[in-house]
């Protein structure tokens, strides 16, 4: 489904405006930066599911 370093785009944009994350961190909680300011998002793996829209770029 997604694997470390695929670019991911997220239901609702981060607070800078750009939608593209990068998975930085798999594992029970995973880590996404984002692409247009670098601010580093943790999140449980359940919620991740939820919020992910689609995966843009595979690694």
């Amino acid at each position: 489904m997604y694997e470390l370093h695929d670019m991911v785009q997220m239901k609702k944009p981060h607070a800078c405006g750009t939608n593209r994350f990068e998975i930085i961190r798999l594992g029970m909680d995973i880590k996404i930066k984002c692409t247009g300011c670098g601010h580093i998002v943790m999140m449980p793996r359940g919620e991740f599911d939820k919020k992910l829209k689609k995966v843009l770029e595979r690694e």
